[in-house]
């Protein structure tokens, strides 16, 4: 018998991707959800019902088992099985339509490279929504846009509807998260949650709690629950699948109708990345709408969507039920070979990339036959699939979809109530101390620099007498203190950084604002800046025989507090412009190198050029105040600091 070429490979899987019962006949590795009626707005219960989920897209454990998934192993693995009452959620019917996004070019005018172009399509209740593409074809300023978060250089053109109206997703109705994980090391998930919701909701402490036990719930983080994200030094850091879970959990606490997540599966393994997604869609079952972007998948992960949009370059190459979008490229003249994975089959005909491996590799064969599944040039197959896609059922369908979801207005969504600036700023004041008194990297490990450091310079200059020339002496041991407490100060930029991006996360999402921020972590600071100043300035004060007086001990601790605060202001503007520990760091010590010039220790202020070196550099210098009033504990009689250029 011979043995079947790959053409007829191709065709036997283009007949078994055409056909939902040829595929189930011969055994194969997809998971498709049984086809029904279109959901809508109209279904959703309202946000008060309490009622256990069990509705027709409930993805149970027995309908897992029992769904034709592959079974590499011997058994699935499953997110472990809640024992609370799911909530419904009254999800929203989201519409965008001939949706391009456009980047401004440097200048006025705005260029439509590496965009989105008239993208159309829906997401509704109860499924999930994915958008695919290889990089850089617009997945994630496409969400972006439907999201209404787009960049300050991004421009929208087009229309997005929620429930048929035209409107932006009203604050709280929504929950987006980033591809990257931004969670705070030193808290437990419990707590990074319950800030969080703290952050967002208005309601009484009980009511928040329920939020964050629901949230935790949902996504199966309860074995997690009082874990440091961050771990400690007898305990590992939290897995990248469950830092992911934590992410989505927090904007799970505002039991949002709509949630956007941008590569949920970014950075996961086969395992992880497989128990994430049986966890979205058991989230979708309640009603929730979900969408989200995904470069590629395996062939189970796939089998859990129930819309795909495909792009490339910002074109729309498909929208429509996974099932036919493997009809689709059959139709199109590129059916998916029998042992090739879905996503990976659609990648490899949008992604122009393989066009330069085709090139390094156009003499190498396999033993079944081309390197290549797709005859043709990457560009010709876009064209070719875009051009199938615009005259097929499946885009007069959207388009009727479409309009059926437009033509009459849903429940409107209202906007949520949030914390006051007040009752904020005391919630980020509260974390931050928490955060400050569990990270070593805030203070703790400057206090033991700074203990090193006085200790150091004290028994340097102890016992110099008490004579007027000593006060020269001591004038010199104050500045060296001064000087290296600030430049050693440095070795906190990475936990600004660190809160910074939090912040910035944070901010994104509407939890917080600048002025709330900038106040909490003002306020919080304080204790830990003035713990650093008593307890460094008291060894360093006695030791070097500054005047045993109550009234100059207090002026000299409050001095080098202030100058520690002032100095805590400048590292926080350094960090948020930079968000880099190395560029950071230099523009520090360049700033602190000026300003040990211009104070007055090596030349007198008076002798200093003006107007740049005099003023305003010398007045800003926080070396220079800290000298001058600092000098006045330095000797046990009358003297002028003016007196020390003699």
């Amino acid at each position: 018998m011979e043995a079947p070429s790959s053409s007829d490979q191709y065709r036997s899987s283009s007949s078994s991707a055409g056909s939902p019962s040829a595929a189930a006949a011969a055994g194969r590795r997809y998971y498709f959800p049984r086809p029904g009626r279109p959901i809508s707005f109209e279904d959703s219960p309202d946000w008060g019902d309490d009622i256990t989920a069990a509705g027709p897209h409930t993805l149970t454990s027995a309908s897992l088992a029992s769904s034709s998934y592959p079974s590499p192993s011997p058994s699935l693995p499953e997110p472990p099985a809640p024992a609370f009452r799911e909530r419904k959620v009254a999800g929203a019917a989201l519409v965008w339509k001939e949706l391009t996004v456009s980047v401004r070019d440097g200048g006025r005018r705005y260029c439509s490279g590496r965009v989105v172009k008239g993208s159309s399509g829906y997401a509704l209740p109860g499924t999930l929504t994915v958008v695919m593409g290889p990089a850089r074809s617009g997945k994630s300023t496409l969400l972006r846009a439907i999201a209404g978060r787009l960049r300050g250089a991004e421009r929208m053109y087009g229309e997005v509807f929620i429930n048929g109206v035209k409107s932006p997703l009203p604050y709280g109705s929504y929950g987006y998260v980033d591809r990257d994980d931004v969670l705070i090391e030193s808290l437990t998930v419990r707590e990074m949650l319950y800030y969080s919701a703290l952050l967002q909701l208005p309601d009484v402490f009980s009511s928040k709690k329920a939020a964050v036990d629901d949230a935790i719930a949902a996504m199966s983080l309860g074995d997690y629950a009082d874990k440091l994200i961050g771990g400690h030094c007898f305990a590992k850091r939290l897995p990248t699948g469950e830092r992911r879970r934590v992410s989505i959990a927090r904007e799970l606490v505002m039991r949002p109708h709509v949630l956007f997540i941008d590569e949920p599966l970014y950075h996961l393994d086969s395992v992880s990345a497989l128990l994430l997604m049986v966890t979205l869609k058991k989230l979708a079952s309640t009603g929730c709408t979900v969408i989200f972007t995904m470069y590629q998948s395996s062939t189970e992960v796939f089998g859990l969507f129930d819309r795909i949009c495909l792009l490339s370059n910002g074109n729309t190459l498909f929208f429509g039920e996974t099932l036919a979008c493997l009809q689709h490229f059959s139709n199109a003249g590129f059916p998916c070979p029998i042992m090739q994975s879905p996503t990976d089959h659609f990648l490899r005909a949008i992604n122009t990339d393989f066009d330069r491996i085709i090139a390094m590799c156009k003499n190498l064969q396999d033993d079944q036959g081309d390197f290549s599944s797709v005859s043709m040039d990457t560009a010709v197959a876009i064209r070719t699939l875009e051009a199938t896609y615009k005259s097929s059922a499946e885009s007069a369908s959207v388009e009727s979809m479409i309009a059926k979801l437009t033509e009459k207005e849903g429940p409107y969504l209202k906007a949520k109530g949030r914390a006051s600036d007040a009752a904020r700023v005391g919630i980020l004041t509260w974390r931050s101390l928490i955060i400050m008194s569990r990270d070593w990297k805030y203070f703790w490990s400057r206090l033991v620099l700074y203990m090193l450091l006085a200790l150091s310079i004290g028994t340097m200059f102890i016992d110099i007498g008490h004579s007027l020339s000593s006060v020269v002496v001591r004038v010199s041991a104050i500045f060296v203190f001064v000087s290296f407490v600030i430049l050693l100060s440095v070795c906190g930029v990475p936990a600004h950084i660190n809160e910074i991006k939090i912040y910035s996360h944070e901010d994104a999402n509407q939890h917080s604002g600048t002025s709330v921020f900038l106040l909490g972590h003002f306020l919080s600071s304080i204790p830990f800046l003035f713990l650093l100043s008593i307890s460094s300035s008291l060894v360093f004060y006695f030791l070097i025989g500054l005047r045993n007086e109550f009234n100059f001990l207090m002026y000299f601790i409050i001095t080098i507090f202030m100058c520690l605060l002032a100095n805590e202001a400048l590292m926080m503007i350094v960090a948020y412009i930079w968000l880099e520990t190395y560029k950071c760091t230099l523009t520090l010590i360049c700033l602190y190198v000026i300003m040990m010039l211009v104070a007055g220790y090596f030349r007198i202020r008076e002798a200093i050029p003006s107007p740049v070196w005099n003023y305003p550099l010398s007045y800003i210098s926080l070396h220079t105040h800290a000298v001058q009033v600092s000098s006045l504990c330095s000797s046990w009689v009358n003297w002028c600091p003016h007196d020390l250029a003699c």
